[in-house]
């Protein structure tokens, strides 16, 4: 079922860290400046999803997707992702790469396929998310767009 709730681009940088602090995801390297390439749904004042991408020329990273439990199961987090690919391949992505504790499953059933680490651009290499910020146990997925 997809989501009637509209998606937003430019979540206020308070609102991305209070979800993603709640998600257990890491904050450390988040800036403003990263918020014009995060996404939103639900008030601008209180979100209840968002995602974000960060672009390295025709490589992307997906990262921080987060959807509120109860507003979970209703195409949310599909519609943030699908926003977040598109920003994406309108900037020159052709391949969008993610790291994952929880949420392989998900990304799987869109097409997302589990990736080498071995075999990551230099770029992605170099994000502190893939440096460390997430764990070595993270499941390494990439996505042609």
């Amino acid at each position: 079922m997809a989501t009637p709730l509209a998606i937003h681009r430019g979540p206020r940088h308070e609102d991305v860290i209070r979800l993603l602090e709640m998600a257990a995801l890491p904050t450390a390297d988040l800036t403003n400046e990263h918020m014009q390439d995060f996404f939103y749904a639900g008030p601008a004042t209180a979100p209840i999803g968002i995602v974000g991408v960060q672009l390295y020329g025709t490589d992307a990273l997906l990262r921080s997707l987060v959807v509120m439990q109860e507003h979970r199961a209703h195409g949310l987090g599909q519609a943030l992702v699908e926003r977040a690919e598109q920003h994406a391949r309108e900037r020159g992505a052709a391949t969008i790469y993610l790291l994952t504790t929880t949420a392989e499953s998900f990304f799987r059933s869109r097409n997302y396929v589990a990736t080498s680490r071995d075999s990551a651009p230099l770029a992605i290499r170099s994000t502190p998310e893939f440096a460390g910020l997430c764990p070595a146990s993270s499941a390494f997925l990439s996505k042609r767009l």
